[in-house]
Order: structure tokens, then sequence, then C-alpha cells
């Protein structure tokens, strides 16, 4: 049972990521996740704070449920491309960037996917 509005404590826990605190934002939103497992705000949220507390696995699983339920979200494709980078897995993360530069050709994810394809880059 969530204690406070869902929207206050999905704020209270959007702040505790700003400020650089994962796992506190992730303690936050442990009833939110239990109340509302498929809400995507709640679920974007918990994949922020499991990127940011090194939490790949969990991460993973958080944005690739989004992009199940909406493939077209250019966000989770960029952060399951950062994820798939940071586990070495150069050539999922380099499909992921070009999806999301597809959707949205924001400057950070054009500049992730020329990162990867640079000449120099490799690709394993």
């Amino acid at each position: 049972m969530v204690d406070a509005h869902p929207v206050v404590t999905l704020r209270d826990a959007e702040d505790l990521v700003r400020q650089r605190r994962p796992l506190d934002a992730l303690r936050t939103l442990a009833p939110l996740l239990d109340a509302e497992p498929h809400s995507r705000s709640v679920l974007e949220l918990a994949g922020r704070a499991y990127f940011a507390s090194a939490q790949l696995s969990r991460a993973e699983e958080a944005f690739g449920r989004l992009v199940q339920a909406d493939p077209t979200d250019a966000y989770a494709r960029f952060v399951l491309g950062r994820v798939c980078e940071r586990t070495s897995r150069r050539l999922e993360a380099v499909g992921h960037y070009r999806v999301a530069v597809a959707l949205d050709p924001r400057p950070d994810y054009v500049v992730a996917l020329a990162r990867l394809e640079a000449p120099d880059a490799r690709l394993a």
C-alpha cells in the first residue's frame, strides 16, 4: 500500500535520482513498483535509478519492458544502448542507438551512436 499520494512519491523519488541518491529513490519507489508495476513513469524512474546505481540487469529489464510496451520509446532505446555499451555488448548498443536516433535525433543519441560507429571503435 502506498502511504503518500503516488504523484508525491514519484516526485520525491525523482528528486532523489537528481540528487544522485538512486538507492534512496528505489526505496521510495518500492511501494509504487508493487502497486503499479506497469506504470510507464514508475518503470522509467526505477530504470533510471537502477542504471545510476549500476544495477544494469535491472535497468535493462525495466527499459526492456518499456520498449516492449512501446517500441517507439526513443529514450528507453537509448538507455538500453547505454546498458549494452556498459556491459561490453557494443553491437547490441549500436542497434538500440540507431533506433533511438531514427526516432528522435537528439544530440546525445547521435553522439553515442557516432562514438560506437567510428572507424576506430571496436565492435564486439
